[in-house]
């Protein structure tokens, strides 16, 4: 078996961790980003909260740890969205083909009743990296 080094990546570009977790993991190949809210990253609240907005500044945050990590949207494995609203899934999926451009990772989105601070839009992932 093979050690595997773990270590935690951090950007100023994104919000830091509010709670015992890492913005992400890099564990050999593999990057795992948590779940990103649509808040700044100087935690400044957005001027404009409507749901594109939202979703853009969660895609946005997990795109800013993703090149911190030495990484681009093609490497991208993995993405889960968590929309509240089944209704929001047409307009968050416009936002995300937009910021992820070519890159089309496997994804689920999950309609959910409500998410923290009463957000509209959470956003995780998993990248493959290579090694150096």
């Amino acid at each position: 078996m093979t050690d595997v080094t773990i270590r935690p990546v951090l950007t100023d570009d994104a919000p830091f961790p509010a709670g015992h977790y890492a913005q992400a993991i890099r564990a050999g190949d593999h990057l795992y980003i948590s779940g990103q809210l649509p808040i700044r990253a100087d935690k400044q609240p957005l001027d404009d909260m409507a749901f594109e907005a939202q979703a853009a500044q969660a895609i946005d945050n997990m795109l800013a740890i993703l090149t911190a990590a030495g990484g681009s949207p093609a490497q991208l494995a993995r993405v889960n969205a968590y929309i509240v609203g089944v209704e929001n899934w047409p307009r968050f999926n416009g936002v995300y083909a937009a910021k992820l451009g070519e890159a089309r990772p496997a994804r689920t989105v999950v309609p959910v009743p409500e998410l923290h601070y009463g957000y509209l839009v959470e956003i995780d992932a998993v990248a493959l990296l290579p090694q150096g």
